[in-house]
């Protein structure tokens, strides 16, 4: 089972919104060099909505490539086609992922049958470990504890990533379900009281800017110990509220640029963090100790980091 921090990467590009596959294989190295658990290729922080196709699957075999078999892999295969879907986790598992993350169909409203129908079909289709993703928030689309539990007993599909900040779904989940199944958060700011209650890990957005205090937080919290879990997420308390001050992703990756890890590029219809924002993201990130006192500047990853994407 793969549990614990996995950050949700974001995808660089240029200024022009072309893909910058040397800052993902700066990332790639950062994240491995400050712990996080597993990656998230080309999920809703990824912009999977304004990739094409061949960008998507070019992307995760970067990711794959770049990590080389040191952490594992998931890759962001949902779509609201039944048959895209199966086609992009064909291409995932030929990639070389260790599993997909799959969003529930979004803007058409399946119902609950149709949600289950449309899981199996994938799961039937790739035999590849595959996780349920339930956000209705931006879908609107909510995948209920009885569906996952009915999913569940597929063999392929392994876990689901629930990101309704409902606390309760991790006990109603759980006795639906057995203890091989994962249970993720999506929500950052419930992440540390999520694992407490037996979650298996958060497939976070703050893991960008602060992997190492997000990695030592959810292992403590997964541990039961929620002394050294607290004190933790009070660091990173603000961070976790103002990198969606704006639509994720686009405060997280104006976060990643001011940490040096990448250039000022996004796609449309997102738009850069907009100039009002900029103090309450770097005081957040002043918080988490990744900026120090009253610089305005940033701190860069370590020079070996950034030897190794160039």
């Amino acid at each position: 089972m793969i549990q614990g921090s996995i950050v949700a990467l974001v995808t660089p590009m240029d200024e022009h919104g072309a893909v910058d596959k040397d800052s993902l294989k700066r990332l790639v190295e950062f994240h491995i060099a400050e712990g996080t658990d597993a990656l998230v290729a080309v999920g809703t922080t990824g912009e999977s909505a304004t990739l094409d196709e061949d960008e998507h699957c070019a992307v995760i075999q970067c990711v794959v490539d770049f990590v080389g078999g040191r952490m594992p892999v998931i890759a962001g295969t949902g779509a609201n086609s039944t048959t895209e879907a199966i086609t992009l986790t064909r291409l995932a598992k030929e990639a070389g992922a260790d599993a997909c993350l799959i969003v529930t169909p979004y803007y058409n409203k399946p119902t609950q049958e149709g949600l289950y129908l449309h899981y199996k079909a994938i799961a039937e289709a790739v035999d590849i470990p595959q996780i349920l993703y339930n956000v209705p928030g931006r879908t609107a689309c909510d995948m209920l504890p009885e569906t996952v539990g009915r999913l569940s007993h597929i063999k392929n599909i392994v876990g689901v990533k629930e990101a309704t900040a409902d606390l309760s779904r991790v006990k109603t989940i759980r006795d639906l379900t057995n203890d091989y199944f994962a249970i993720y958060t999506g929500d950052d700011a419930t992440s540390r009281e999520f694992c407490l209650l037996g979650g298996n890990g958060s497939i976070t957005v703050t893991g960008n800017v602060a992997p190492r205090l997000v990695h030592d937080m959810i292992k403590a919290a997964i541990a039961g110990d929620s002394e050294t879990a607290l004190a933790i997420d009070k660091k990173l308390g603000a961070l976790h509220k103002m990198l969606f001050i704006q639509s994720n992703p686009i405060p997280v990756k104006w976060a990643v640029a001011e940490m040096g890890l990448m250039g000022k590029g996004i796609r449309l219809p997102l738009t850069w963090l907009t100039e009002d924002c900029f103090d309450a993201v770097r005081d957040a990130m002043r918080q988490a100790g990744i900026i120090s006192g009253n610089c305005s500047g940033v701190v860069l990853p370590p020079a070996s980091i950034q030897s190794n994407a160039s």
